[in-house]
């Protein structure tokens, strides 16, 4: 039983973290500091559900989803999500989003979340 959770565990983290960042932030701090310590796959899913609860709060200040989408790196591998751990137990992410079936961003959102009580707040959305 032990052996297959971190089996498990391993095989997540290696899916998980496999891909690099296509765009946005350079460096993803909050999955590398995710990964690291004896928590590491609770950190992980929690940051999974922060990057739900981010672009769920952008979604929500742009008019729902029948006005934007987040775009794709919101809703993949939290090892592609433009984050940034500050430090203090938030996350922020700064990702874009569009129009319903359209390529070209129309909105810069800045939305920080709170690893533990998931609170949010929405700190920046900006019409490009």
């Amino acid at each position: 039983m032990k052996f297959s959770k971190i089996f498990v565990t391993f095989v997540f983290l290696t899916l998980t973290f496999s891909a690099l960042p296509a765009r946005s932030q350079s460096i993803n701090s909050c999955a590398t500091s995710a990964k690291i310590g004896p928590l590491a796959a609770d950190k992980i899913l929690a940051l999974g559900r922060a990057k739900n609860v981010a672009r769920q709060a952008a979604e929500a200040a742009n008019g729902g989803l029948n006005n934007y989408r987040a775009e794709n790196s919101m809703h993949g591998p939290v090892g592609q999500v433009p984050c940034k751990d500050n430090g203090d137990g938030t996350w922020t992410f700064t990702f874009q989003g569009t129009a319903p079936g359209d390529s070209t961003p129309i909105v810069e959102s800045v939305v920080t979340v709170n690893s533990q009580t998931f609170n949010v707040t929405v700190d920046r959305n900006t019409r490009l």
